[in-house]
């Protein structure tokens, strides 16, 4: 008998657990989870768990050994799109009818990231040693999702690994596709005010001191437009007590990054994202259409509703939208429906909880999941364009009012001058 760490997912209230299982094989482990009531993320041998150092070795040991796993394990070097291409490249080989450990194989040779490549070399010895490709990929939970792991062990399951790795490259590129074009629509005025106070930062620290020498030296003693003094001062400001402003904006990024890193802080935080004006819709839209797109293709690869709303809690980018997902959960344990369960939380819209409600009459929940998020794909594209396209002009008056202001209250004195010389 062996032992091995497991960590998986309970399902009849959704959280996850960790602990250690004694069994033969780790197929043996697995079903004894399942047996259990949960399903499995990773199970691995104990003896690999266990490959931290000692204290006594001292922080360069442990260093060293951290280096260690992480290039063994790949982790540090994979990326998102690197796991999307994979996927990709896999589907269309085992659909046309490669054989799972020469599709490995393939895929190993042409992988340029090394990290990439030993991941891909352990996977490819679990299959020669007659083990599950799932078993494989949950033991590299950092790189192979939880969503990813499951989806495919259905795929195996029902005989249908081709098409849900098809089905897994397609939901992999709409989801990024869809991050990209919702960053791109949050950077966008960040970018634009920051460059916009970087500039208006040098004209208040190097170039409005000098008209103040100008000014004293021309007026004599008069006294300046209000409109000047208030510039003066803004500046006077930002000279004397720049690294204090810089200290407290660095004092408030740590802050914001700590309390997100507490869960009454990220809820507070993921509160605030859904209430902005304007970005909160675009949120929202975005959480509803990675929400049902991935129930969508779990349900459609044969996991169960109860597995894959456990799964989907955990992807849904949303502590609001996963509270919601976790009372759908019970409520669904408890006999209820998905569209009327949906419909209690009051976090999605009538017209989601409507089509979640024809889906499941009709019996093609699947498809309608797939329906609606590729029309809130179309709503954010929409929004994101319609958003760009207002914020440039809005950018635009609003640095050239600041602008004008500044450049009336330096001009103000001068003229003054001209009148008291006429």
């Amino acid at each position: 008998m062996n032992h091995y760490v497991y960590r998986a997912v309970e399902l009849s209230s959704g959280r996850q657990r960790r602990g250690t299982i004694t069994a033969v094989t780790q197929a043996e482990a697995a079903a004894e989870l399942k047996t259990r009531g949960m399903a499995p993320v990773s199970v691995l041998p104990k003896a690999t768990q266990a490959r931290l150092l000692p204290r006594s070795k001292g922080w360069v040991a442990r260093l060293a050994s951290l280096r260690s796993r992480r290039t063994t394990c790949g982790t540090g070097s994979v990326s998102r799109r690197t796991v999307m291409l994979f996927t990709r490249q896999l589907a269309t080989l085992v659909n046309a009818g490669m054989p799972l450990a020469r599709c490995l194989e393939v895929l190993k040779r042409q992988e340029r990231s090394r990290g990439f490549c030993a991941v891909i070399t352990r996977l490819e010895g679990v299959i020669c040693a007659g083990g599950n490709f799932s078993d494989g990929l949950g033991q590299h939970p950092k790189i192979f999702e939880p969503l990813y792991v499951n989806m495919v062990k259905a795929g195996e399951a029902g005989g249908v690994l081709g098409p849900v790795l098809e089905r897994l490259a397609q939901f992999m590129e709409k989801s990024s596709r869809l991050k990209a074009r919702v960053k791109s629509a949050m950077i966008y005025p960040i970018v634009i005010m920051a460059v916009a106070g970087v500039i208006l930062s040098i004209l208040m620290i190097f170039v409005v001191p000098k008209f103040e020498q100008i000014f004293s030296g021309l007026l004599k003693g008069q006294p300046l437009p209000a409109l000047t003094r208030a510039l003066l001062g803004v500046s006077t400001l930002l000279r004397g007590q720049a690294w204090i402003i810089v200290g407290c904006a660095v004092l408030a990024g740590l802050a914001l990054q700590f309390l997100g890193g507490t869960p009454r802080g990220q809820a507070t935080i993921d509160w605030l994202r859904l209430r902005v004006p304007v970005f909160g819709e675009l949120t929202l839209k975005a959480s509803i259409a990675r929400f049902t797109r991935t129930l969508g293709s779990l349900l459609a690869s044969g996991v169960s509703i109860l597995e894959a709303l456990a799964i989907t809690r955990n992807t849904s980018g949303n502590v609001h939208v996963s509270r919601a997902l976790d009372h759908v959960h019970d409520r669904i344990k408890q006999g209820g429906t998905v569209a009327r369960s949906l419909e209690e939380t009051a976090v999605f819209p009538g017209m989601v909880t409507g089509m979640i409600q024809v889906g499941e009459e009709t019996g093609s929940l699947p498809e309608m999941l797939g329906r609606i998020a590729s029309t809130y794909d179309e709503e954010v594209d929409v929004a994101v364009a319609g958003l760009t396209s207002i914020l440039e002009p809005i950018m635009i008056v609003v640095m050239a009012a600041v602008v004008g202001m500044i450049v009336i209250a330096l001009f103000l004195p001068i003229v003054s001058v001209i009148e008291h010389l006429q």
